[in-house]
């Protein structure tokens, strides 16, 4: 059905900046079709919705990270990426990107798509003070 990529991820100081990846093949994927977002979990929280994004480039962010995070993407390589600046320790966390909404239209806030489970490996990001 396809597969979901994710990499950028590193340790940088608060204040600093990192892009993230996402590779998505196979159609079940598609950025025609479908919404796509990221989201983030850390060990004592439960996974957020952060960015997503859809085939008009219309985004949406979570409140924490407006003003700070970019999410953008190519439709025609079917990649997904999020630039994040001005870092906060408390923006460490696992990062995912996945199905944001049940079809090609985002909303808000940014959740996954309700029948999504199959997750990929992520990429941490660590800020630290």
């Amino acid at each position: 059905q396809g597969q979901l990529v994710e990499s950028g991820g590193g340790s940088v100081q608060a204040g600093g900046s990192l892009t993230l990846s996402c590779t998505a093949s196979g159609t079940a994927y598609s950025l025609i079709s479908q919404c796509m977002g990221w989201f983030r979990q850390t060990p004592v929280m439960e996974r957020e919705g952060v960015a997503s994004i859809n085939r008009n480039y219309d985004t949406y962010y979570a409140d924490s990270v407006k003003g700070r995070f970019t999410i953008s993407s190519d439709n025609a390589k079917n990649t997904l990426s999020l630039r994040m600046d001005s870092l906060k320790p408390e923006d460490t966390g696992m990062y995912y990107c996945a199905p944001a909404g049940p079809n090609a239209y985002c909303y808000y806030p940014v959740a996954a798509r309700a029948d999504f489970g199959d997750w990929g490996q992520g990429t941490q990001v660590t800020v630290s003070s």
